[in-house]
């Protein structure tokens, strides 16, 4: 079974908007065990849309159109499918009912344009789930089928998950089960990593139990995809905790977490385990360390609070810094061990650096301190954050948090 999928859309052409929905299908569609060799974007243009379809379903033996299913005159998708199935267009009234009693219960009034959501080509289906007023549509044209789901990401994801998937692999015969586990790694390079998992990489090339993948991903770091097909759920599970297990072994420390964890979840998360709270000191980073930190469900059980001195001034009263220079190791000490007894923390974190040039410094820039204060360890480490102003500043959050993270755990073994 090959699905392709267009998204439709003039905005994305003219890149107003990025199309992150395709990713997200194409990822979806792996992970069901879809092949998707194509990916289109089109404007919102009738005869383009048809020829994009057509086109699609000349290699494909699905379709999934993503956008153009609204209530005004540029959501033409519908139309576009009613062309190529060679049908007429006809109105679902329990749709439009549906559609009014959502507006009625919003308490907005609905104009009558909204009533083309209800429409639909004849011979299709509507998809059941509908988070939004525009419904989704299943189109099967002979052994073919065209899907219609909405442009608004979290519409288009319940839709693709509720029933797209499910269908396709219905369709497809699809039985087996595709798991696959992210690892998340911060302090190696791409090459570096593959290098470290060649011999691995080769292995399961002749087992054919398992796959090895890189994405770079910023700030984010480094993920490390392992991929399992198995005829059953839990046998995937099985190999996937093995391959994780062994891959961990290979990598290390710099493996910080799996899937949706992040790094300031992950050290919020030792720091609770241990019963510490953590204050941070942010200069360069002007406030970064703490909203990443606060973004974390419950991160008040753990996180006291930051305290952003910018200026010199700040960094003097504030973290009661003396007079001197605010970028060096001893300033940084200072800083996380000042905010840690401002704040009544376990754990002070501290971070100053340069991020633009500074006529009256010598320093280069993308130097960064940072200063842990942890017991009656006060002490201080420097790097060198590659890029512009803001990849300076994003990239020493997490080395920063990495920093804590690696001081924690190498203290658990020591």
């Amino acid at each position: 079974m090959r699905c392709e999928i267009i998204a439709i859309g003039t905005e994305l052409l003219l890149g107003q908007i990025v199309d992150t929905n395709s990713s997200w299908l194409g990822q979806e569609l792996a992970l069901a065990g879809i092949d998707s060799l194509h990916q289109t974007k089109v404007g919102d243009n009738l005869e383009r849309i048809v020829g994009s379809i057509r086109l699609a379903l000349g290699r494909s033996d699905a379709v999934i159109l993503c956008g153009g299913l609204g209530p005004t005159q540029d959501d033409i998708t519908r139309e576009a499918i009613a062309e190529v199935m060679g049908v007429s267009l006809i109105r679902d009234h329990d749709m439009g009912e549906k559609i009014r009693e959502l507006f009625t219960s919003r308490g907005r009034e609905m104009t009558q344009n909204n009533l083309r959501q209800a429409d639909r080509p004849k011979g299709a289906s509507l998809i059941p789930e509908m988070p939004g007023t525009a419904p989704g549509l299943i189109c099967p044209i002979e052994n073919q089928v065209i899907y219609a789901v909405p442009g608004v990401p979290h519409e288009m994801r319940t839709m693709v998950r509720g029933t797209v998937i499910s269908d396709l692999k219905r369709r497809a015969g699809v039985t087996s089960v595709i798991c696959s586990r992210v690892l998340r790694t911060w302090g190696r390079t791409e090459s570096g990593l593959a290098e470290m998992l060649a011999d691995r990489i080769q292995e399961l090339d002749e087992l054919g139990t398992a796959t090895l993948a890189f994405q770079a991903s910023g700030i984010e770091g480094l993920k490390v995809r392992i991929t399992v097909k198995a005829p059953d759920e839990a046998a995937a599970n099985v190999i996937v905790a093995e391959e994780e297990e062994r891959v961990r072994r290979i990598l290390g420390d710099c493996v910080f977490g799996i899937d949706d964890e992040t790094m300031e979840s992950v050290v919020l998360d030792l720091l609770r385990e241990r019963g510490m709270r953590l204050a941070v000191a942010e200069s360069l980073t002007g406030g970064l360390v703490g909203a990443r930190l606060a973004a974390i469900p419950v991160a008040s059980e753990v996180f006291v609070g930051s305290v952003v001195a910018y200026s010199n001034d700040a960094s003097f009263k504030w973290c009661e810094m003396p007079q001197g220079p605010t970028v060096s190791r001893e300033a940084v000490m200072v800083m996380a061990n000042g905010v840690r007894q401002a704040l009544n923390a376990e754990v002070g974190l501290a971070v100053t650096g340069i991020a633009s040039p500074v006529e009256s410094s010598d320093i280069p820039v993308g130097t960064v301190f940072f200063g842990l204060a942890i017991g009656d360890r006060i002490e201080a480490v420097s790097a060198v954050m590659p890029g512009d102003r803001n990849r300076i500043r994003e990239y020493s959050v997490i080395n920063l948090l990495n920093y804590l993270r690696r001081t924690l755990l190498f203290g658990e073994r020591e």
